[in-house]
């Protein structure tokens, strides 16, 4: 093996797991640590499982932490669009007639841009809310990789009116530290949508960025009602929410 060229020993390197590379391989020889450590190795990584397309990295942890993000890569919300009923979502607030989940497109709705997307949740003529607290740690998320390389965290949100009454729109997220304090947040205007509308779906988005460090959780609520105030459930429809990590 010590004869090997560099560059050899590096595209044998790439066919082992990733996992094996930084807890056993990195361990056999100061030659295997430092190619383990280095950018050429995960640089083939990822190109050989097509994660490409990022913008070029300026040092070997850099790559290492985008190969990991890049296949850790899911969304921390759990059950987005309500084929669990309301399962997982706490600090439920039913105003008015509560929270209801309803089949796609549903009355005087339109078709979700997505085929995967069957339910949605929707609201009534009080505010209603709901909410979902992520702990990172849980998720596999180490408390080196947000303190130090920041991950970006992504958050978007689904939201329709029915096209027969008008209703109201929240979103509120916030990054929280290990005691819940709150490092960052992003809280949407209230989004009114007038009745008569052409129903559409609309995504909203924001992304976390150079948050410090501390970040351990995140806390995902939205919300709305309608505004005509009829009774059952004519306010704003929600699905298809997400948060994720990275790179």
């Amino acid at each position: 093996m010590e004869s090997l060229p560099e560059a050899v020993l590096i595209r044998i390197l790439a066919s082992i797991p990733a996992v094996d590379l930084v807890l056993a391989c990195r361990l056999v020889c100061c030659q295997w640590k430092n190619l383990v450590d280095g950018a050429a190795l995960w640089i083939l990584k990822c190109q050989q499982e097509g994660l490409t397309g990022a913008e070029s990295q300026e040092n070997a942890e850099n790559w290492q932490n985008f190969y990991f993000l890049s296949k850790k890569r899911k969304n921390l919300i759990k059950n987005p669009c309500g084929e669990e009923d309301l399962q997982h979502w706490g600090e439920v607030e039913n105003g008015g007639d509560g929270w209801k989940i309803e089949e796609l497109p549903g009355d005087f709705g339109k078709e979700f841009p997505s085929e995967e997307v069957n339910k949605y949740f929707v609201t009534s003529y009080e505010w209603c809310r709901k909410a979902q607290v992520i702990d990172l740690r849980a998720e596999g998320y180490w408390e080196e990789l947000m303190d130090t390389t920041q991950p970006k965290v992504v958050v978007r949100d689904w939201y329709a009116g029915r096209s027969d009454a008008g209703c109201l729109y929240e979103l509120c997220v916030k990054l929280l530290s290990e005691n819940e304090d709150v490092l960052a947040e992003y809280k949407s205007e209230t989004i009114a949508i007038p009745q008569d509308n052409d129903a559409n779906w609309t995504e909203i988005s924001h992304t976390f960025s150079n948050y410090g460090p501390g970040v351990r959780f995140v806390r995902f609520e939205h919300g709305g009602q309608d505004t005509l105030f009829w009774k059952g459930w004519y306010g704003i429809r929600v699905t298809n929410s997400s948060v994720t990590v990275e790179p």
